[in-house]
């Protein structure tokens, strides 16, 4: 399975990493720490050197009670630094929900619209489907980011989410947006309690019905702080397990903040999986590589990453 984005078309036989960058001052992990342009220009280059296979740069917070930014305060958050972004040799996916800002976005070259509100927005699935090539990520989320958390009530969390994904997916190909370029995201942590979201990580399997890959963001959320008893800067380890749990379930991207911690554990992941070893860097093959082994690219991201012409 692939995904259909702007400017390459991204090999989903193994799983993504997709780097978080938020340019926004209340963010609940790193809110602040990027804000900056020069900040953020250069969070965006460590992600690629630590193995991202994708960036995702977003100028709103959507934690729970965050209040929107003005249009003017998020296209000045995010267009510097996607501009950036888009020389650095991987897709680049913009985290918005406002057509205004997908317009600019793809004007710059990017590659990716990754929407929290599934395109709902008036002229939001119109801006996509005038586009010809631009990769969608349609999300799943109750209310609005300042109220999503007013105790939400589901009937059957994986059903609805499910149900609901399914029919954005069929609004978005009736606009003419092709399924190779829909990638679906569960919304873990939007307008969902602990236990919603663990039923959501323990059924994954069954959203796969959807027909189209699942882009998951487990990355420092409450949940894991509700399992573990940890403040967010001390779920790395609850996060990268996390994130394998998603993979073992069929998740084809991996939204997160560690990308090199990320990165380490799907080469395991991947060595348990083929039981070989990676070739080293170099590109020199390993003396327990055997005649016959498939071994892995010599770098940190999965092959077949294809630049479209």
């Amino acid at each position: 399975m692939h995904w259909l984005t702007t400017r390459f078309r991204i090999d989903l036989t193994q799983p993504r990493v997709m780097g978080i960058v938020n340019v926004t001052p209340d963010s609940f992990f790193d809110g602040g720490l990027h804000a900056d342009t020069q900040a953020a220009l250069a969070h965006c280059e460590a992600l690629a050197a630590a193995g991202a296979d994708l960036l995702d740069i977003g100028g709103e917070s959507t934690r729970p009670g965050a209040a929107a930014p003005g249009l003017d305060e998020e296209l000045a958050r995010v267009l510097p630094v996607l501009r950036h972004a888009v020389t650095l040799g991987l897709p680049v996916s913009v985290d918005t929900s406002r057509p205004e800002v997908m317009r600019a976005a793809l004007d710059l070259g990017v590659d990716i619209v990754n929407d929290v509100r599934a395109l709902q927005r008036p002229g939001a699935l119109d801006c996509l489907a005038r586009h010809p090539r631009a990769g969608v990520c349609l999300m799943h989320m109750r209310g609005e980011p300042g109220t999503m958390q007013a105790a939400p009530v589901y009937d059957d969390v994986v059903r609805e989410v499910g149900d609901f994904l399914a029919g954005r997916v069929a609004a978005a190909r009736d606009a003419g947006i092709d399924a190779e370029r829909i990638v679906v995201d569960p919304g873990v942590g939007f307008a969902k309690t602990a236990a919603h979201n663990v039923t959501l990580l323990a059924r994954q399997r069954e959203l796969l019905r959807l027909g189209r890959p699942l882009l998951v963001g487990w990355s420092r959320k409450a949940t894991l702080g509700a399992i573990t008893g940890r403040a967010v800067g001390d779920r790395l380890a609850a996060s990268v397990a996390a994130a394998l749990a998603a993979v073992q379930r069929g998740a084809a991207v991996l939204r997160v903040h560690d990308v090199a911690a990320t990165v380490d554990a799907l080469k395991v992941w991947r060595c348990a999986a083929q039981g070989t070893m990676p070739l080293p860097q170099g590109g020199m093959t390993s003396p327990d590589t055997h005649p016959g082994q498939r071994p892995f690219a010599p770098d940190n991201r999965a092959p077949e990453l294809d630049s479209l012409p």
